[in-house]
């Protein structure tokens, strides 16, 4: 039933209650079109600018028009096309939050915390690392990828991995895998998706220990957005519920407190007890994976990430700001050589195909697949919010990938191969890192060859931002840091030192990915908590109040990923070094079963026409991770492949070295061969189980196309009875619907809404 309301229709699926869902006008006022002619325009001129006309000088404002015109018209059309050609939302039908409403995993939640908590829990290392490691490939390649892929690629798969999992209570990738694709081939997915689950928590973890350990100021810090998000959660829910600006105000300012009151305690006798060594922030890091994914979602882990997002997205801004004041000049060349000789210092490899797996988000990630399936479909209230949260969230990170690129290419080249370099070619001093940098031949973004860099530039650089030393200070969080602190030191209005914002920059980091380990630990559990309700006898794992099986799971997951950790942090060779290649290897290839799932399910919906929408990044996405899983398993250069290190270092282990490359020791050379048998043999694993899902994929479209198959396994449809809009600002008919639950003096979305009449769990349609 519908009535009529201001500019659109109202829609009742309950005649004793106001309005669940509303239809809007078609069409866009003339306004809008003008509005969306001059950000085409203004994203046209910073493509060219960036990349045909390039020169000696590229300013760094043009990056930003490119990036945010191309998201703008990307989210207002393709995204539209998706939504309006394959996900056809329905917003008069319950999703899984609504009908499962436990108060702990399933919440109806407003959809302004939603994003936050979405944006927060998917960005993790990747958009800021990937590319500043990219980097060394020259700007233009990462810039294309990012904005590009993003859009055709990345957006797409989140928000149709999140469409899915709404339409199946909230089911995990791995279980929709199984459900979609049989069981071979659903078993694979399974399989694979839980154990590169558990490897990227563990890279990402490695990460954020890189950039707090020995820091006081950030563990204090990071520590304290714990008790505010529990504040916040208890202040939402009991003392003034629904009051979500009152209650974001309030975390913002305790945040910006204890973001100051860090450098306090750094300068102050309580440093030694926030000054952290590395393993044991491991276990502390454990513990809090294992307390946040077994606690109520409203408790801590929605209001950390919503608080955490307003850290993140504010400190982006302020770059972007900062960059559009400042225009630093770009100091990279658009391409340089190591994109095609393939032995850069950050990483070895040719552009094709470790671009695509280095920028492993921002771009695309197989991670977000699993947060879209995992926590946000059972907090979502409506199904039209799906394309501002999954298509939209996915969009936000990648404007942090581009913040983090220029960041990067706008510090001098020989800062930027000194810090990325490993210590065994730069020497480690300023003295003999000038004299590295100084051979590899250096050219301007013009092609001219660069003066030689002196040795106290570089000590003067570490001064800058109160370090001792910045010398191969790997791993990408040091050198974004740096170039967020040399840009932001600029403007005039903020009269903080470089030091001050380098600090900041590390910080910040560090709670940008924290966020997503909390998450993807919650989100593993869900994944294990599916896979054991398949073996016979223990079904009851798949139910999602039962906390024994909630607790158990989720620490199996934490001593999986710990274990790693652990392995990572004590890598003689450098934890991130070693498994960030493999981290952004499995990533991608976690991406290839999310698309082929997607795919699986367009064709057996019967939307061929359509089908080229998942079609196309899941074929692109093949063939970068395949090939870059072919080098890591049977390159002969030992920087690249496994197998070959492996081999490297077994003979200086027979021949009675004491010493290998960085290993200083007989047990470090043997830590060396145990880490890359682990790491040879999972890149063997996973290239193989994704090779095996994508056969059944095609398996399963083919029976489809023939008719030979069911249709997809979509859960029976639930009328809904709560009421809530599909974007940040509610449009005039929602205004309207929302005025009215208001006179009816009923909450549209209340934490424990009406009872809804759920179909069994095997119910399907």
């Amino acid at each position: 039933m519908s009535i009529d309301a201001p500019q659109g229709n109202a829609i009742r699926t309950d005649p004793d209650l106001p309005p669940v869902a509303v239809q809007e006008p078609p069409g866009t006022s003339l306004r809008a079109k003008i509005v969306i002619g001059i950000i085409a325009l203004l994203a046209a001129i910073g493509w060219v600018m960036i990349a045909v006309v390039r020169g000696e000088q590229v300013n760094g404002l043009w990056f930003v028009f490119a990036a945010v015109g191309s998201y703008i018209i990307g989210f207002r059309f393709y995204s539209k096309l998706i939504d309006r050609k394959i996900v056809q939302p329905d917003d008069t039908r319950a999703t899984p939050a609504e009908i499962l409403n436990n108060g702990k995993d399933f919440l109806p939640t407003d959809r302004r915390v939603l994003f936050g908590h979405h944006f927060a829990a998917i960005s993790g290392a990747g958009p800021l690392v990937g590319p500043v490691l990219a980097a060394q490939m020259g700007y233009l390649p990462g810039t294309i990828w990012i904005i590009v892929g993003v859009i055709f690629a990345g957006a797409v798969q989140d928000f149709l991995v999140l469409h899915l999992s709404l339409r199946r209570r909230g089911r995990s990738l791995g279980q929709m895998a199984r459900d979609e694709l049989g069981p071979i081939g659903g078993w694979a997915a399974m399989i694979g998706v839980l154990t590169i689950m558990i490897i990227l928590i563990a890279v990402l973890a490695v990460v954020v220990i890189g950039a707090l350990a020995e820091s006081p100021w950030g563990v204090f810090s990071v520590s304290m957005t714990i008790p505010i998000a529990i504040l916040m959660g208890i202040y939402l829910r009991f003392i003034r519920p629904g009051r979500v600006s009152e209650t974001s105000a309030i975390g913002v300012v305790l945040l910006l407190f204890a973001i100051i009151a860090g450098g306090w305690v750094a300068n102050s006798s309580w440093a030694e007890f926030f000054t952290l060594e590395p393993a044991t922030l491991a276990l502390w890091l454990a513990a809090y994976g294992f307390l946040a994914s077994v606690l109520p979602v409203w408790l801590l882990l929605a209001p950390r990430d919503y608080l955490s997002t307003f850290m993140k997205v504010g400190t982006i801004i302020l770059l972007a700001l900062a960059i559009v004041i400042a225009q630093p000049v770009i100091q990279m060349p658009a391409v340089t050589s190591f994109a095609f000789t393939g032995t850069g210092p950050a990483f070895a490899g040719a552009l094709f195909p470790f671009l695509f797996i280095t920028i492993a988000c921002g771009a695309l990630s197989g991670f977000h697949a699993l947060i879209s399936s995992g926590t946000t479909p059972k907090l979502i209230e409506k199904e039209k919010q799906a394309r501002l949260i999954g298509y939209g969230g996915m969009l936000t990170e990648s404007f942090v990938a581009i913040m983090a690129l220029v960041a990067a290419v706008a510090i001098d080249q020989h800062l930027y191969f000194v810090m990325n370099a490993p210590k065994g070619v730069t020497g480690g001093e300023p003295g003999t890192a000038a004299a590295w940098v100084n051979s590899l031949g250096l050219l301007s973004p013009g092609g001219q060859p660069l003066p030689p860099y002196p040795a106290e530039q570089i000590a003067a650089a570490a001064q800058s931002v109160g370090e001792e030393s910045i010398v191969s200070r790997t791993g990408g969080a040091p050198t974004l840091a740096f170039g967020m602190s040399h840009i932001l030191a600029q403007i005039p209005f903020l009269p903080a030192a470089q030091a001050f914002w380098y600090h900041f920059a590390i910080m910040f980091e560090a709670l940008f990915i924290l966020t997503t380990i909390d998450a993807g630990t919650r989100v593993a559990r869900f994944m294990l908590t599916d896979t054991l309700g398949n073996f016979p006898g223990m079904s009851r794992f798949k139910d999602p109040s039962w906390r024994v099986g909630a607790w158990l799971c989720s620490a199996i997951v934490v001593a999986a990923w710990g274990a790693i950790l652990l392995m990572g942090v004590t890598d003689p060779l450098g934890g991130i070094n070693m498994l960030f290649p493999l981290f952004g290897i499995a990533n991608q290839l976690l991406a290839a079963i999310a698309l082929a799932v997607v795919f699986t399910v367009v064709v057996k919906r019967g939307l061929y026409k359509w089908a080229w929408i998942p079609g196309l990044p899941l074929a692109w996405d093949l063939a970068v991770t395949l090939t870059a899983s072919y080098q890591k398993v049977f390159s002969a250069n030992p920087k690249i492949g496994y197998w070959a290190l492996n081999a490297a270092a077994r003979e200086a282990r027979a021949s009675g070295a004491e010493s290998f490359q960085t290993a200083t020791t007989p047990a470090q050379i043997d830590a060396v061969i145990r880490n890359t048998t682990v790491q040879g043999t999972l890149s063997v694993i996973y290239a193989l189980l994704v090779i095996i899902v994508v056969i059944a994929a095609l398996w399963a479209c083919a029976k489809a196309v023939r008719g030979s198959s069911g249709p997809p396994t979509e859960d029976a449809v639930v009328p809904t009875r709560i009421f809530a809009p599909a974007g940040f600002i509610p449009t005039a008919t929602e205004r309207a619907v929302l005025a009215e639950w208001q006179q009816a003096g009923l909450d549209p979305s209340p934490d424990r809404p009406r009872p809804v009449t759920a179909p069994a769990d095997g119910e399907r349609r």
